[in-house]
């Protein structure tokens, strides 16, 4: 066999061993369980924000550097009307991960809720510098922020 049709074999076997493998593991019979965090996402999914917060806590309490799981309870605490909770918990997501567009977005769209113009359009500054290109959150809380000010009008 010729050098570079041995590589072709050798290569094709890797992936189909890889391809097997991967396909024995993600059977039904050898999941783990969700993750806290799952849960919470989807608990959130379905509005169900003090599930979410119970779930959220127990990552947060495992993994004190969540950033993700800092966002989410400040987006459940902010759901329920919670806001100054919400905030605390957006700032520490942000102290975490000074980038993280998620908190950006929802501080901003939480600044805009709470009758604050200027923060929100602050936070919609980070993300404009943030997003290379414009990213859902820029453009969700750009939305949020148009909507807001022809309220005004």
């Amino acid at each position: 066999m010729k050098p570079l049709a041995r590589t072709a074999a050798i290569a094709t076997a890797l992936i189909l061993t890889a391809t097997v493998a991967w396909a024995v593991g993600s059977s039904s019979t050898s999941r783990r369980p969700p993750s806290d965090y799952s849960r919470a996402s989807a608990a959130i999914d379905s509005r169900n924000y003090p599930l979410a917060i119970a779930l959220l806590e127990k990552v947060v309490a495992r993994d004190g550097r969540n950033a993700d799981a800092f966002n989410l309870l400040g987006f459940s605490h902010r759901k329920l009307g919670d806001f100054r909770k919400a905030m605390a918990f957006y700032a520490e997501a942000l102290r975490i991960d000074p980038s993280h567009k998620g908190a950006h977005e929802y501080i901003g769209e939480a600044y805009l809720e709470t009758g604050n113009l200027s923060k929100a359009k602050e936070h919609l500054a980070k993300l404009d510098k943030i997003c290379f290109l414009p990213c859902g959150e820029f453009r969700d809380l750009k939305k949020a922020v148009a909507a807001y000010e022809a309220k005004l009008r």
